[in-house]
């Protein structure tokens, strides 16, 4: 590890809507922000074909391009943008007090206050035919992508609320839904599954499982099979969603931060402080309800303006 240690007034952790708006909201207020991308720049949108519901995008764009364009304006007022992960931090409890960070092992950096938008990223089944598809009708967001298969065929995979919730949402505006669930019985709520059965081009399969996904650039349909039997059955369908939950990115905040039983940070009331002063979330890794790049970015703007304020008080 080098032993040159950088000063920073604000450090962003994260480049996804939530990070790339903060950083041009911190620019703005002359924070002098420097954004780490992490390993996937621009976050979970750069897997994302089509976005249509950003707005100011009144044609639709495509993840990547959306986050090239957030980057680039960040980039505009100031912002300095760098690859790297962030490894290590050593957070202060006191007002005023520094905050550590370590970058890829390597790089020490001391910041005033840190913003981050580290986002969660969606679990998958690990199918090779799944990963492959991934944008090419397997998505892991209903209601991001299921504008795109109205009056088609789709099939969600999943047994709790949220597979619930996507399958309602998805059965208003596709032809058919088809919801697999690997046990014999739901997780979700009893009202969630009531609102289920009553759907009534929704079918649930129980005891399947997803064996491929079929399509070579395009979800053509999925091989299905039932894990008490062992009989398979190809079903035809164009969009399959994946409903079985995100994991935080937040491994290495344990320990440091406040955080709930499934790792999303806590933040006070209506703001974005987190328990320490000076250390702000925003975007997906403290909102596991919404979920959308839309309101991710809306945190992002509240984030800066927190540690403007933040900082502003120390003066």
């Amino acid at each position: 590890m080098s032993d040159k240690i950088e000063r920073i007034k604000c450090l962003i952790i994260g480049s996804g809507p939530a990070g790339y708006t903060a950083a041009i909201y911190a620019a703005r207020a002359d924070l002098k922000p420097v954004l780490y991308t992490g390993m996937q720049m621009g976050g979970q949108l750069t897997t994302t074909t089509e976005v249509d519901n950003f707005p100011g995008y009144p044609n639709g764009t495509d993840g990547t391009a959306m986050m090239e364009d957030l980057k680039n304006q960040a980039e505009r007022f100031g912002t300095e943008v760098r690859f790297g992960l962030v490894t290590k931090v050593d957070f202060s409890n006191k007002v005023g007090g520094i905050h550590k960070v370590v970058v890829d092992e390597t790089t020490q950096i001391e910041a005033e206050a840190v913003i981050i938008s580290t986002g969660a990223t969606a679990k998958y089944l690990g199918l090779e035919s799944e990963q492959r598809l991934i944008g090419g009708g397997v998505s892991a967001c209903a209601t991001c992508d299921g504008f795109f298969y109205r009056k088609q065929d789709v099939i969600v995979v999943g047994a709790g609320d949220t597979a619930a919730e996507e399958a309602t949402y998805l059965s208003n505006i596709c032809n058919k839904v088809t919801l697999l669930v690997r046990k014999d019985y739901m997780r979700a709520s009893k009202a969630m599954q009531h609102r289920v059965n009553k759907t009534a081009n929704l079918e649930v399969k129980f005891n399947t499982e997803i064996d491929e996904v079929l399509g070579d650039t395009v979800v053509e349909g999925v091989r299905v099979f039932n894990n008490i039997s062992g009989e398979k059955e190809v079903i035809d369908v164009t969009g399959v969603f994946i409903a079985i939950g995100h994991k935080p990115n937040t491994e290495i905040f344990k320990g440091i931060l406040e955080m709930d039983e499934t790792g999303y940070l806590k933040t006070k009331g209506k703001t974005t402080k987190t328990n320490l002063p000076g250390v702000f979330a925003a975007g997906d890794v403290q909102d596991k309800e919404y979920r959308q790049a839309v309101t991710a970015a809306g945190t992002g703007c509240m984030a800066a303006l927190d540690a403007e304020r933040y900082l502003g008080s120390l003066e």
